[in-house]
């Protein structure tokens, strides 16, 4: 498979079950089944709890926001997408996860805000630097394993002071890179596992084991381990990047999250083409902050084009790096 179908894949895949997941968050487990017990039937981009029909949530507006910082920027300028991410938080969007509006508005510097929350609350484990992962990761996928995970946990840390977000993002990021070579990715990930800091490497081993299912999770899927858990655990259960996303949102809790992770995992393992059209043809990403901007379907495959091929490895990085 070609890498660019597989790029596409990752980052609509991402949006297509962020939008999907959306009306169902904090929802009971089996709901969207209960509601679509026909794969394929269509109409199951429906809209509800706020959210329009096809349209993605914060999780897709953030990795779109890191994704034209990384490519107008000329590289990963942590200043830059900080700004952004302010600006757009700022715009009053529908939905922002209670961490990342405080460290985005406690008026901190880019390189303080999410440390300095983190020392006062001592909880900064959720799954909101993993949800906005997919277009980092198509961007970094060309520039070898250390480069992808460090920049993984750079972009983590300008919202999530616990190192344990920086490592799930870190290992999503490998999994796309693994994937991108026509590797098994769920193959790869002992040997992923060896390069996490020892700190949270066991609890991701636990997550992450063939034999894991949500239903032993000791955390609520809102937590980037377990979420991450789900993600891989959907990949592996199913044979399709339809019956992966249906497995994801049926396993209830933050719905549109966990739903996002495995788009973007089973988009590039399965590549654009297997992602239904009736799901794709209506998503629809606004940008609040961003004069009104709405993106779609060809605005997403455009930027994923420019993702894949504007090499990471021959572009300044790490311009205001800590």
């Amino acid at each position: 498979m070609k890498r660019i179908q597989r790029a596409a894949g990752a980052v609509v895949g991402s949006a297509v079950g962020d939008a999907l997941g959306g009306p169902f968050e904090f929802g009971p487990q089996g709901a969207f089944s209960v509601r679509f017990p026909a794969p394929g039937a269509g109409g199951e981009m429906c809209g509800g709890g706020g959210w329009d029909p096809g349209e993605a949530t914060d999780d897709t507006q953030m990795a779109l926001l890191v994704a034209e910082s990384l490519l107008e920027q000329g590289g990963l300028d942590l200043p830059d997408i900080f700004a952004r991410f302010q600006r757009w938080a700022a715009s009053e969007p529908k939905d922002i996860g209670l961490q990342t509006e405080d460290v985005l508005t406690n008026g901190m510097p880019w390189d303080l805000a999410a440390a300095i929350h983190f020392q006062v609350n001592q909880r900064a484990a959720g799954n909101g630097s993993l949800m906005r992962a997919s277009t980092s990761a198509v961007h970094f996928a060309d520039a070898g394993q250390q480069t992808t995970m460090d920049a993984a946990r750079r972009i983590a840390a300008l919202t999530h002071g616990d190192r344990a977000a920086w490592e799930g993002t870190a290992i999503f990021h490998e999994l796309i890179r693994a994937t991108f070579e026509d590797a098994d990715p769920l193959a790869a990930l002992p040997d992923i596992l060896a390069l996490l800091h020892p700190d949270h490497r066991d609890r991701y081993a636990t997550v992450l084991a063939p034999d894991w299912h949500p239903d032993q999770a000791t955390e609520f899927n809102g937590a980037v381990w377990p979420c991450l858990g789900s993600a891989v655990w959907a990949l592996r259960t199913t044979t399709s990047f339809e019956e992966a996303i249906r497995a994801a949102i049926d396993l209830g809790g933050d719905t549109d999250t966990v739903a996002a992770v495995t788009g973007g995992l089973a988009g590039a393992y399965y590549g654009l083409d297997s992602i239904p059209a009736h799901w794709t043809q209506p998503l629809h990403v606004p940008l609040p902050g961003f004069d009104g901007r709405v993106l779609h379907l060809a605005d997403l495959l455009h930027l994923a084009h420019r993702l894949e091929t504007t090499h990471a490895n021959d572009l300044p990085t790490d311009k205001g790096c800590c």
